[in-house]
C-alpha cells in the first residue's frame, strides 16, 4: 500500500441476498484516499455510494475484498477494536445531522472523546475550541433542536473532527440545506482539511459542491466509472 495512503479498499464487493434475490450493489471496486485528499464521488440513487461508504467506515462487511484504514485490513479486526480504529482513525457527518437531542452542542461534540475515555476537563476544553472554530461558540449550551440547519450541521462538522482523525467520510452532508448555507458548510471543510490535513470522502448529488471538493469520481451500476 502506497505510504500516503490512509484509506484503501480492493476489489470490494457487495451482495444482498433477499427471498431467492441476489442484488449486487458493489462489484469491485477499487480505491486509494491519501493523507490530506479531498474526493467527491458522484452517482445516480442505487449506484453503491453510500454502501460503499458504509464499508469503508466499518459498519458493515463486504462480501468480498478487503479496506485497508490506515494500515489495518477491517478484515481482520472486529468488536472492540474496530470500534476503537473507527473511533481514532475516522470521522462521519452525514445528510441528517445525528446529533442527540438530550445533549448539549457541547456534549454531542464531546462525545466521541468520552467514548475515548479521555478525562471530562480536557474533552470539553477540546470541543469548546473546535466549536469556536466552526462559529458556534455561543451556541455550546443550547440543544440541537434550538439551532438552525446549517449550525447544527457545522455542529455535526466539529464532532466529527473532534478525534483529529485521519479522514472524514461523509454522505450527503449538505442534502437538506440551502444553496448558501451548504456552501459554508463547505467552505468550513475544505479549510479544515487544509489546516489539519484530514482527508474527505464526500458523496454528493450537487455537482457544483462536487468539483470544489477537487477529485470528482463517478459510481454506475456498482463500480467506479472514473
Amino acid at each position: 500500500m502506497n505510504k500516503a495512503s490512509i484509506l484503501q479498499c480492493k476489489q470490494l464487493t457487495m451482495r444482498y441476498d433477499q427471498g431467492g434475490l441476489h442484488v449486487s450493489v458493489l462489484r469491485g471496486v477499487n480505491l486509494d484516499i491519501s493523507v490530506g485528499e479531498r474526493v467527491a464521488i458522484m452517482g445516480a440513487s442505487g449506484s453503491g455510494k453510500s454502501t460503499l461508504l458504509h464499508l469503508l467506515g466499518g459498519l458493515e462487511k463486504p462480501s468480498g475484498g478487503e479496506v485497508i484504514l490506515d494500515g489495518v485490513n477491517l478484515n481482520s479486526v472486529n468488536g472492540t477494536k474496530l470500534a476503537k480504529l473507527r473511533n481514532r482513525s475516522l470521522g462521519f457527518i452525514y445528510q441528517s445531522h445525528h446529533l442527540l437531542a438530550e445533549f448539549t452542542v457541547l456534549e454531542n461534540v464531546a462525545m466521541p472523546l468520552l467514548i475515548a475515555d479521555l478525562p471530562i476537563p480536557e474533552a470539553k476544553e477540546r470541543a469548546i475550541a473546535l466549536l469556536d472554530r466552526v462559529g458556534l461558540s455561543h451556541r455550546i449550551e443550547h440543544k440541537p433542536g434550538e439551532l438552525s440547519g446549517g449550525e447544527r450541521q457545522r455542529a455535526a462538522v466539529a464532532r466529527a473532527l473532534i478525534n483529529k482523525p485521519k479522514c472524514v467520510l461523509a454522505d450527503e452532508p449538505t442534502g437538506n440545506l440551502d444553496s448558501k448555507t451548504a456552501d459554508q458548510v463547505y467552505q468550513l471543510m475544505l479549510e479544515l482539511n487544509q489546516e489539519l490535513n484530514v482527508s474527505f470522502l464526500v458523496v454528493t448529488h450537487d455537482h457544483t459542491l462536487a468539483t470544489k471538493i477537487g477529485k470528482v469520481l463517478h459510481m454506475e451500476d456498482g463500480v467506479i466509472v472514473g
